[in-house]
């Protein structure tokens, strides 16, 4: 089964995708991984993309794809994949149709995970870590027991400068113009699969897992 994600940020994808992956007996390919396992081998490709990482430079698309096919087309992947953060431009997915067409393969299943604006900022704007330990909370779900102080050492706890409203607005503007538009686009197809990623995190596995299997 080869399944894409799909979501804004702070949607739950990769909670979710951990669950379905050990499901499923499938691997979940982040471009992120594909990128680091190329360039940790040293393929042709991955040698062109630390090239442009290393000067902080964004890795042109035809990289990107040819990175994301080599790595579908590991042995892993045989009895299908769960790709997460590619494609994130319509662009990218009509590129990812041909490669997969190439390997023999096709997408199965869209899964889309939808959740409103204010709680995707609640829960991504949320976020406190300690300074001290790196300990991870959140101010609505996951509270120290004390204010703005970590459980375990005392340490001070701060927000990342990228976890602000403003920050986070912008990754989600940026989402709605360049990724959403893919929505459409699977949908089209017959590919989508809608979820409300805002219920208890075990009845989104179930709903997604029921979603895959064709029965919801």
């Amino acid at each position: 089964m080869n399944i894409l994600f799909m979501g804004p940020p702070g949607a739950g994808k990769g909670t979710q995708a951990e669950r379905i992956v050990e499901q499923f007996g499938i691997p979940h390919i982040s471009t992120g991984d594909a990128f680091r396992l190329a360039m940790k081998e040293g393929t042709p490709l991955g040698v062109k993309a630390k090239e442009y990482v290393d000067q902080g430079l964004l890795v042109p698309d035809e990289i990107t794809n040819g990175i994301v096919k080599e790595r579908l087309a590991l042995d892993d992947c045989k009895k299908g994949f769960l790709l997460d953060g590619f494609p994130r431009t319509l662009q990218q997915a009509e590129a990812l149709d041909v490669m997969l067409a190439e390997l023999g393969r096709g997408i199965d299943h869209v899964v889309n995970l939808k959740v409103d604006r204010s709680l995707l900022l609640a829960r991504l704007t949320g976020r406190r870590i300690c300074k001290t330990c790196g300990t991870t909370y959140h101010v609505l779900f996951n509270p120290p027991k004390v204010e703005g102080i970590c459980d375990k050492d005392g340490g001070e706890l701060y927000q990342r400068s990228d976890d602000t409203e403003e920050k986070v607005g912008t990754r989600l503007d940026e989402y709605s113009s360049k990724t959403a538009p893919l929505l459409d686009y699977y949908s089209g197809k017959g590919l989508l699969r809608e979820v409300d990623g805002e219920k208890d995190i075990d009845v989104v596995t179930s709903e997604i897992a029921a979603r895959l299997k064709g029965t919801l």
